[in-house]
């Protein structure tokens, strides 16, 4: 097998062999269904409210505002249409923003098609959310503000202390969609004002088909899927029993090395962006150099396709994006990297790399040289190099 080098953690993560571990009894011994009345059900009901309680810890949230999911974009659906719909009667008005996760865009479309109005806000150049903006665009009919904690393809983390802030004293819901955030970043649901939170647990080391919605104590939200009485009768279905252990795993293990897995993914990012912009003419960094995930770094490459950048990187061995994994193929732009600015033919040469803690520095400087080989000889193929260089003669960054 080549040589394997994986940086598309913000597409997914590698399970931890503890949280696979943990898991396991609850397949094939503690298999009782957590809502059953007898003893045997007794374990899982246990291990169901241990995960609960692990995961509102970490948030500063109580265990009972705490709703599993299957997943991040779940979360995100039922976020908006089940608030969209208990609060309809004062208004159908949602404010949102042009770089959110698709999950909370198409959700968006589906709620413009029954009725309601969404305004999506602009973002500076290094996709950050404009307050003022923000408040110029609240109304009087405006029930909901859904702005994600941290760009997943970008990594900017926004300002969600303040925009929670400005959600409360307006008496308007906020929703923050935090699958790429949590557990990577400190969250205190109280201190930001955050009424509602999603996330994921594929994206920290978890299994794939489990997430959660945090729900603030006193918000009117429906049943988003109908059925039996789970979830205090506000979400169907037997619980995912293996599926809520390991994610409440994960957490636990994710949030006692946070700090420590934040500067080391901090270092090599840096390391990684530092090589990068030195030593390849014609980049850019995309989202901000400052507030931004630990562990995320995207280059726009002038006068190349960042789809065959991707193939040629896969070729050795690399794993990368260009944008989100949710829709990967597709070959049109960014939205995100359009909202910041970029012109078509720059976001059409991204790459997203999304490191982890196991990362090395020797993998960041072969994925350098790699990267530096790729892009010049993307470039030679280009009529457009051709001709700046024909007009310019010599590479300027």
């Amino acid at each position: 097998m080549k040589q394997l080098i994986y940086l598309d953690n913000a597409a997914t993560t590698k399970t931890r062999p503890e949280v696979v571990e943990a898991m396991l009894p609850y397949f094939t011994e503690y298999y009782g269904n957590p809502s059953s009345v007898y003893d045997f059900s007794t374990e899982s009901k246990k291990a169901v409210n241990h995960a609960r309680e692990t995961i509102a810890q970490s948030l500063g949230a109580k265990t009972n505002e705490i709703y599993f999911t299957a997943g991040g974009s779940e979360a995100d659906n039922w976020a908006l249409v089940a608030t969209a719909e208990a609060y309809g009667n004062k208004g159908k008005h949602i404010i949102t923003t042009k770089i959110e996760h698709h999950a909370i865009l198409h959700t968006c479309q589906y709620l413009e098609k029954r009725g309601y109005e969404v305004t999506y806000l602009d973002v500076d150049e290094n996709g950050v959310v404009k307050l003022d903006e923000l408040k110029k665009a609240i109304r009087p009919d405006t029930i909901l503000i859904s702005v994600m904690f941290a760009n997943n393809e970008i990594g900017t983390i926004e300002p969600i202390k303040e925009i929670g802030a400005i959600a409360r004293e307006n008496g308007i819901l906020f929703h923050t969609d935090a699958v790429q955030a949590f557990a990577h970043v400190p969250i205190h649901v109280d201190e930001y004002n955050i009424d509602m939170l999603s996330s994921s647990g594929h994206k920290l080391n978890g299994p794939k088909g489990i997430g959660f919605l945090y729900i603030r104590t006193g918000v009117k939200i429906r049943s988003f899927i109908h059925g039996g009485a789970q979830e205090r009768k506000r979400r169907a279905g037997t619980e995912n029993v293996p599926g809520i252990v390991g994610y409440g795993k994960a957490v636990e293990l994710a949030m006692a090395t946070m700090e420590e897995r934040a500067a080391r993914e901090t270092q090599l990012r840096d390391y990684l962006m530092k090589r990068v912009m030195d030593e390849v003419p014609f980049t850019r960094i995309n989202g901000s150099r400052t507030s931004r995930l630990p562990n995320n770094v995207n280059f726009a490459f002038q006068f190349i396709e960042g789809e065959s950048l991707l193939i040629k990187l896969d070729m050795a061995g690399i794993c990368g994006s260009s944008g989100s994994a949710c829709t990967s193929g597709s070959l049109d732009p960014s939205h995100v990297l359009l909202a910041i600015g970029l012109p078509h033919e720059i976001a059409h040469g991204s790459l997203r790399l999304t490191l982890s803690e196991e990362n090395t520095e020797e993998e960041m400087d072969y994925v350098v040289e790699q990267i530096k080989d790729i892009v010049g000889y993307l470039r030679s193929m280009s009529p457009l190099y051709e001709d700046y260089m024909k007009h310019n003669g010599s590479e300027k960054k």
